[in-house]
This record gives structure tokens, sequence and C-alpha cells, in this order.
């Protein structure tokens, strides 16, 4: 008879837990307003729609960028009022305008008490890789609705959040593997 443990051992959790997550993240905060200063100047500002923070893992390559675009931009995230149904339109629906914001401490991870970025596309691949997304974003949507911040600067973003509803996407999770499915 052989005994069979269902129990990881703690190597096993561990490595597991080291970096489980190698793709592209977005936090999506739906708002009632939104806006981005640098500097102390307002760079941008939306009124009603979707707030995006995204990180981008070092891995993360333009099938991740198109599953996170047509996902933000499909989430059935507003109220439909001539219907009553709540969770019945996305922000295309609605006319709203997306805020995104490039965030590389989505991808921090702590040592000890010290975060570590590591795994966060590096600067220099991931300003081009965060233009093409916004880029992407204004082809597949109107392209005045959609705003960002400036990739790499301090900013302060400031919304007012409506619900509040907040919803994190990653585009290689489990659930998000079969193409098309799901949408």
């Amino acid at each position: 008879m052989y005994a069979v443990s269902i129990i990881p051992s703690f190597a096993t959790i561990r490595t597991k837990r080291a970096h489980p997550i190698r793709a592209m993240r977005a936090v999506v905060q739906r708002v009632a307003s939104a806006s981005v200063q640098v500097e102390g100047r307002t760079v941008s500002e939306i009124g009603p729609g979707l707030v995006v923070l995204v990180g981008l893992h070092e891995s993360d390559s333009e099938s991740d960028a198109e599953f996170i675009c047509r996902k933000v931009l499909n989430m059935r995230l507003f109220p439909n009022e001539s219907t009553g149904r709540g969770w019945d339109q996305n922000v295309m629906q609605k006319k709203y305008e997306v805020l995104l914001v490039s965030q590389f401490t989505l991808y921090g991870f702590l040592k000890g008490n010290k975060p570590d970025f590591h795994v966060a596309m590096p600067p220099q691949k991931a300003k081009p890789f965060y233009a093409s997304l916004v880029d992407r974003f204004k082809q597949s949507y109107n392209p005045d609705t959609i705003k960002d911040g400036v990739f790499g600067a301090m900013m302060k973003v400031s919304l007012v959040n409506d619900g509040p509803v907040t919803m994190q996407l990653d585009s290689q999770s489990p659930k998000n593997t079969n193409d098309g499915e799901n949408s």
C-alpha cells in the first residue's frame, strides 16, 4: 500500500508563490471622474469611465496587450438605465472615457520589507510597449476617449470611485488562456 500526500511541502509552496503571474496585469476601477497630475500640472482628465492601472511583466507580448484591451473595453461594469439591469453595459456602450496609467509597482514583490520589481518589464522595453498598448486602445475605441498619464513620471492620480467597483485582470490567468472563449 502506498501513502500519497495531498498536502504540498513547504518547499513546493515557496516555489509556487515566488512569482506566479507571468502576464500583463490591469487593475480597473469604475470612476465618476479622474485626473493625472505631473509636477503640479494636469496632464489628463476624464469624466465617467474607467481608470486602468497597467503593470507590464517582463515576458508580455502583443497577445497579452490584445487580451487586456479587449477585456477592459468589453467588461460590463455599468448599469443600463433603460432596462434597470446592473452590470449590463461596457464603457463603449456608455460612450465613457478610459484613463490608462502605467504602474510598474503592480509587479512589486516584497523581499523582507523591501519591494523588488525585477519581474516588471524594464523601462527601455516597457515605454514603447506601453505606447503601443495606448494606441491599441485608441484604435479599438474612439481615440478622443482614451487618455493616459506620463510613462515613468511621478504622478498624482486623483479619482472619484463609482461604486466602488474594482476588478483585476491578468492576461495569462488559467481562465484567460482559451482564445476567444469567455470574452
